[in-house]
């Protein structure tokens, strides 16, 4: 069930699109904003409001990769694998995140910590390798910046 702050929301967002399913994306992030992830049952309770199927937007939410469909961390490590960041070493920053963290691409660690995930151009390949922790673009990443990521401490990026 939507509250109504989020309806409140989600009918601000959308009253800027063509029309009320042209928001889709932006009522899932309204969604994933307040609960942190897009449950089915939200889905069903936002295409109901937007006059959608539930499979029409599940289909967007599936296709666009910062829509959370099950239960992330608190921490959502995003690394780049675009060519360029590819080329500069993210698959190598990957493998040492997944050694550190104990888990797979698209896994949660056991302590609820990180959230590790692969994700499409981050559009700032003049900084690669580039990642993101939550909303936070990371730049230049190296395993020693890793490191203090893991360990909870401060690292300079950009919102």
């Amino acid at each position: 069930m939507l509250t109504d702050d989020e309806r409140r929301e989600i009918e601000a967002e959308v009253a800027v699109s063509h029309d009320r399913r042209s928001g889709c994306i932006e009522a899932l992030k309204v969604i994933q904003a307040r609960r942190g992830w897009v449950s089915d049952e939200a889905v069903h309770d936002v295409a109901e409001f937007l006059g959608m199927t539930p499979e029409e937007l599940d289909g967007a939410a599936s296709f666009y990769s910062l829509i959370f469909r099950k239960p992330v961390a608190e921490k959502v490590l995003k690394v780049c694998d675009s060519v360029v960041c590819w080329a500069l070493g993210s698959q190598s920053l990957m493998g040492y995140l997944e050694q550190r963290l104990g888990v797979k691409a698209g896994e949660t660690t056991a302590d609820g910590r990180f959230t590790l995930l692969p994700i499409c151009c981050l559009g700032d390949c003049d900084h690669a390798p580039v990642m993101m922790v939550n909303d936070t673009t990371i730049e230049n990443v190296t395993p020693e910046i890793l490191d203090k990521l893991i360990a909870g401490e401060e690292v300079a990026g950009r919102i």
